[in-house]
């Protein structure tokens, strides 16, 4: 009990943060979190050392896919690293970030982040609202580094599209 407060208790609220942007349902994340908390402290004997962030984060990133999985009137779109050209890098003034300070409302942010396939949101939260390093965040979605960096580059290119298509709706 003790090695799973020290290892993954610190945890809980990163683990919630992103079962709540995948399966986009605050009930459904705080069920995704307790699965996943149990999942880890049966298997805790099995994590040598490591990162336990994010060997936690891969147990509920896989529960959420579950959960998603298993939801009714779910709509499933395949991800193809390819499927989105990469228009080069953003210029300063056309970052994400920029884009929703300039809107000053969260709630375009989330919901510009919501209309982002899960394999791309994903990313964008474990890098931008978790602040995890790239070797993490490939141990975590289980994709190679270069992966992590061309999908967090497309995420970013579809958040800034999304982000534009809300504002011009204003």
């Amino acid at each position: 009990m003790k090695r799973f407060e020290e290892l993954i208790a610190p945890h809980l609220d990163a683990a919630y943060n992103l079962a709540r942007w995948l399966t986009g349902n605050d009930s459904a994340a705080r069920d995704v979190v307790q699965e996943s908390a149990l999942r880890a402290f049966r298997f805790l004997q099995r994590f040598a050392d490591g990162n336990a962030k994010a060997w936690f984060l891969t147990i509920v990133r896989n529960e959420s896919y579950t959960w998603l999985k298993a939801s009714a009137g779910r709509h499933w779109v395949a991800i193809d690293d390819d499927m989105v050209t990469d228009d080069g890098p953003l210029s300063h003034s056309q970052t994400p970030e920029l884009l929703a300070i300039h809107t000053e409302n969260a709630a375009l942010l989330q919901q510009a982040l919501c209309a982002l396939p899960p394999a791309f949101r994903e990313v964008i939260v474990l890098k931008e609202l978790e602040d995890l390093p790239y070797k993490d965040i490939a141990l975590v979605v289980d994709i190679p580094i270069g992966t992590v960096m061309s999908r967090l580059a497309r995420a970013r290119a579809l958040l800034k599209l999304e982000l534009l298509k809300l504002h011009d709706h204003e």
